[in-house]
């Protein structure tokens, strides 16, 4: 003999209910990957596109990751570095020592404004097997890294300022917050890691970047500068292409 409830849910009303047992919710829909990485996506790509002041502050996280980039690459060819400097007009500095040419010197030059494309496209990749947790992780690392290294008070609030963020984000925010977090700062690395190339060619053009990344390996190899800019941004379009695919994959699915 059925039960009460069982009658009660056997009816038109009862299936309907059911029904909307098993709908997903308008919140958890906004939750799936597919749109997280639309909206992130578009998000980024708007502050990229759009300039202004959105962009002049959001700038400030290239500029670290640039300088970190500059970093590693010393680090890794034996230098010593010696400390990094970040300015409130969005430029940096990264000084180490150790010989004015050669190999590790032109890839230590070189290093800069590739690092935030490769970072983006490490993180895409990390994305697309839904590893949410390294990529706060190592955003941490690098922080802590650039901070240890600063060596201006306008550097120091800088990095400071997007700790807090990310410790905002990494403990205080809901679950639901990392992942939005993660794609949106993934999708502006890939973004922002074009924008500072073309910037770089327009001031290169109007004598303003005499001492820049592009002229600095013009010196140190037989290369000219004019290329070097044609080689960041192949590369980092590659990157952008290439994260992108990653990330757009739960759409295409």
């Amino acid at each position: 003999m059925n039960s009460p409830v069982q009658l009660a849910l056997g009816g038109p009303a009862g299936t309907a209910l059911r029904a909307a047992a098993t709908t997903p919710s308008l919140l958890d829909q906004a939750q799936t990957p597919a749109v997280i990485t639309l909206v992130a996506g578009g998000l980024a790509l708007l502050v990229v596109l759009v300039g202004g002041s959105p962009w002049r502050l959001a700038r400030n996280g290239i500029t670290i990751v640039h300088e970190a980039g500059h970093a590693l690459a010393a680090v890794l060819v034996g230098r010593r570095l010696q400390g990094i400097k970040l300015h409130s007009d969005t430029s940096g500095v990264t000084v180490s020592r150790g010989k004015p040419e050669g190999p590790g010197m032109a890839f230590t030059a070189m290093s800069g404004y590739l690092a935030p494309s490769v970072l983006g496209l490490l993180f895409a990749s990390l994305l697309g097997a839904d590893l949410v947790g390294p990529v706060l992780v190592l955003i941490a690392l690098l922080l802590l890294g650039v901070l240890v290294m600063i060596r201006n008070a306008y550097g120091v609030f800088s990095v400071v300022v997007s700790a807090v963020v990310l410790a905002l984000v990494a403990f205080v925010a809901p679950v639901e917050v990392q992942a939005p977090f993660s794609y949106l700062v993934t999708w502006f690395l890939l973004f922002g890691g074009v924008r500072p190339v073309l910037e770089l060619q327009v001031k290169r053009r109007q004598g303003r970047a005499r001492d820049s990344d592009a002229d600095q390996l013009g010196r140190l190899t037989a290369v000219p500068p004019v290329l070097w800019v044609l080689v960041f941004a192949v590369a980092t379009v590659s990157c952008l292409i290439a994260g992108g695919l990653w990330l757009l994959e739960p759409v295409a699915a």
